[in-house]
């Protein structure tokens, strides 16, 4: 039961794991203090409205809250958010406002308008899917192991209180399934029976059983008998009464009343006006005015190149099979997988980590106080696991933990881009960037504690993988092979998630290609590709993101000769936190002209 929960929830847990780590209350430094009070505001109204963002920031106000997100209610007071925060800001007059402030303006207010445009799009006729759902969040945070915390009898209370908002939440799930069934806007049949067994791996028989039982398995030893006693038989019933029920609900609605509507198509282009609606997710994911055509031949010509790469690689180890076959002589052959224990493989990563250092405080003048850390993943979780970066605490007391599941050390080879991922997830990708924003006290909470801008989050992080020569790795064909795998598949991802949703490309046509084009399981080409119909758009932001950083940096180089310093540029791509790519390159443009001006 709690593998099958695993296998999507880690889809999430991803998510989450990039979710600001609290909204402390800082001193803004601002040059407008009733600007400052504007968008301190808005960030406090949005925590209570959007209370499983503050959960995952580590914020325990409003942890007995889950909003009926699906309900016209609920639409509307997040529309009215929006609105009303958008026309405050744009009271004040840009010019007036010194630079810090001016692009707090300029993120807010693109920010604000394109969530209000994608009210028109009725995206809660699909409240949920296998990738992204409520319902897993809720396994998540209720097993006692994730963002909601079971520390206190209050908090095991708040969460009794969540669990009763989510019987309500899933009644609104269905009958806005029903709407989309009679708009003809609904999921397609391959996600459907994915989500199916989802549902039932929570339906239980007994309450010990349960994913949900997880607290009580772990009660503090603090508890009174009296405390624990109560809990034990609160739970048992919430689990039994209110849990159970609401999943065999949902999944007994999916497999009867639902999945004989689910549509055999893959795209959001059968959908009606779905062109117009995917057209909105490429500007909500890239931030930028990129068509998904020019998205698409982009993603033709990076696979193109990045396989001529691998074919000279291929050429120069003499190996005189195709690219699979030499794909899959590196995933076989014993060389490549030298360790016998998870401790090796950890100090191979911090080994890593060191190689690179001189070369990295030459490339970054400014590095986080925030701790790191390399920890392997968790057991429980690690069948279902990536790697991932967990963010730090702002004061610097928690650190920023990079994990690696490694469920058998002897099968974890070193061809598989260890290397590249180091430099994505951990230093200088993920932890530089999210500690350093962080740590900026001169940043409004919206942007200090934001890491929403997937195309600049994600797109930094990859940028961060083509530093690797740079770094002093990627020293030879086999460490390049693996990277330039990775960089493959955001490749892939611009081509097969467009070619879906504009260009009738199959689900199996996509896996195919996929397959065609880098070294991946069938399981994991599937994985990927009904991830990519299950939140269309949001595949392109990686590729799209490191692509404009990268031209930036070869613009301001041509344009600052041998007045440009690399430091200088890393400083100014981080120093000011997430935002639209857009937003960001006229930032990077007016500093590149400033600099060239001295």
């Amino acid at each position: 039961m709690k593998k099958a929960f695993l296998i999507l929830a880690v889809v999430i847990g991803m998510a989450a794991c990039k979710q600001p780590s609290g909204h402390q209350s800082t001193e803004i430094t601002t040059g407008n203090a009733d600007f400052a009070k504007v968008l301190d505001d808005y960030y406090n109204d949005r925590m209570e409205l959007f209370p499983l963002e503050s959960t995952f920031a580590g914020d325990t106000t409003y942890n007995d809250l889950l909003p009926n997100d699906g309900s016209q209610a609920f639409l509307k007071q997040s529309h009215d958010l929006y609105s009303t925060y958008l026309a405050k800001v744009k009271a004040f007059k840009r010019d007036d406002l010194d630079e810090n402030d001016k692009l707090s303006y300029d993120i807010f207010t693109y920010e604000a308008q394109l969530a209000l445009d994608g009210f028109q799009y009725h995206f809660e006729y699909m409240p949920f899917s296998q990738f992204s759902a409520l319902p897993l969040t809720m396994g998540q945070l209720g097993s006692g192991t994730n963002a909601q915390p079971f520390k206190t009898p209050g908090d095991y209370l708040r969460w009794e209180k969540r669990v009763q908002a989510f019987t309500v939440w899933a009644d609104t799930a269905i009958a806005n399934f029903n709407k989309g069934i009679k708009a003809g806007v609904v999921l397609p049949k391959a996600l459907v029976v994915k989500m199916i067994p989802q549902m039932q791996a929570m339906v239980v028989t007994s309450p010990e059983k349960s994913l949900f039982y997880g607290p009580i398995d772990s009660l503090p030893k603090t508890f009174s008998p009296a405390q624990k006693e109560q809990l034990i038989v609160a739970y048992k019933s919430m689990i039994m009464q209110q849990l159970v029920p609401t999943y065999k609900k949902l999944a007994d609605y999916l497999q009867n009343d639902y999945l004989p509507h689910a549509r055999t198509t893959s795209g959001l282009s059968a959908l009606p006006n779905g062109a117009a609606m995917y057209q909105y997710l490429v500007k909500q994911q890239t931030t930028t005015d990129k068509t998904p055509d020019e998205i698409y031949n982009l993603g033709l010509k990076e696979v193109a190149r990045i396989r001529t790469q691998m074919d000279s690689i291929k050429s120069m180890l003499l190996f005189k099979g195709d690219l699979q076959a030499f794909f899959k002589s590196l995933k076989d052959d014993p060389r490549f997988m030298p360790f016998t224990k998870p401790e090796q493989v950890l100090n191979a990563f911090e080994q890593i980590h060191k190689r690179m250092e001189p070369n990295l405080k030459k490339m970054f003048n400014h590095v986080p106080k925030t701790p790191f850390e390399i920890r392997q993943t968790e057991a429980f979780r690690a069948a279902s696991a990536s790697a991932e970066y967990m963010p730090g605490s702002a004061d610097g007391k928690r650190p920023g933990i990079f994990y690696v599941p490694i469920l058998d050390a002897r099968k974890f080879n070193i061809t598989s881009g260890m290397q590249s991922l180091f430099l994505h997830e951990a230093i200088p990708g993920h932890h530089y960037q999210i500690s350093l924003t962080q740590e900026n006290t001169s940043l409004p909470k919206f942007r200090r504690f934001d890491t929403g801008e997937t195309a600049y989050v994600e797109g930094w992080a990859l940028y961060c993988e083509s530093l690797g020569k740079e770094l002093g790795l990627y020293e030879n064909p086999y460490q390049h092979i693996g990277a330039l795998g990775d960089e493959m598949h955001r490749a892939i991802r611009l081509v097969v998630d467009v070619g879906l949703h504009t260009k009738n490309m199959t689900r199996e046509e996509a896996i195919k290609y996929m397959m065609d084009n880098q070294s991946i399981s069938e399981q994991g080409a599937t994985a990927e590709i009904e991830r990519y119909m299950a939140i269309p758009g949001q595949a392109l932001a990686y590729k799209i993101g490191a692509l404009k950083i990268r031209e930036l940096r070869n613009r301001c180089q041509q344009k600052l000769g041998a007045k440009f310093n690399l430091a200088e540029f890393h400083n100014q791509v981080l120093k000011d936190g997430a935002m639209p790519m857009s937003v960001f390159e006229r930032k990077i443009n007016a500093w590149a002209d400033a600099q060239a001006k001295q």
